[in-house]
C-alpha cells in the first residue's frame, strides 16, 4: 500500500475491516465475529477482538497468526498488533505481534515455517 500519507484513522479502519471479511471470511461463517477496537496511525497499532464463536475455538490461535502474518504484508502503517479473543485477553505485545520488516521470516523472526491455517 501506497498511500499511507492519505490515510486518516476512519479509512484505516475501513480498510481493515474489509480486508478482515475478504481474508477472515470463515470468522463470521463459522459464528464468530472480528471487531476492529483501536487504530493507531501514529504508532502504527491495531487492536482486533475475536470474539463469539471464537472464543473457546481450536484454531483460534492459527487464526490469530494468520491475520497477523497478511496484515504486516498488506498494510505498510501496521506496526504492532494486539489480538483479544472473546473473554480471554490474549495481548501479544511481543516478537510475534510487531513487525520488523520481516521479508521472508514468519511472526516469530524464525525462517517460514509449514504451519497452514485451514482457509
Amino acid at each position: 500500500m501506497s498511500d499511507t500519507q492519505d490515510i486518516d484513522s476512519n479509512n484505516a479502519r475501513e480498510k481493515i475491516t474489509s480486508f478482515m471479511r475478504k481474508n477472515f471470511p470463515q470468522i463470521q461463517m463459522h459464528g464468530g465475529e472480528s471487531d476492529i477496537m483501536e487504530v493507531d496511525l501514529d504508532e502504527g497499532y491495531v487492536h482486533i477482538v475475536l470474539s463469539g464463536a471464537c472464543s473457546g475455538c481450536g484454531i483460534s490461535p492459527m487464526t490469530t497468526q494468520m491475520i497477523r502474518q497478511r496484515m504486516f504484508k498488506e498494510f505498510e502503517f501496521v506496526n504492532d498488533i494486539d489480538i483479544d479473543i472473546g473473554f480471554d485477553s490474549i495481548h501479544n505485545v511481543t516478537e510475534s505481534s510487531k513487525n520488523e520488516n520481516q521479508s521472508d521470516n514468519d511472526v516469530d523472526g524464525d525462517t517460514k515455517s509449514n504451519i497452514q491455517a485451514p482457509f
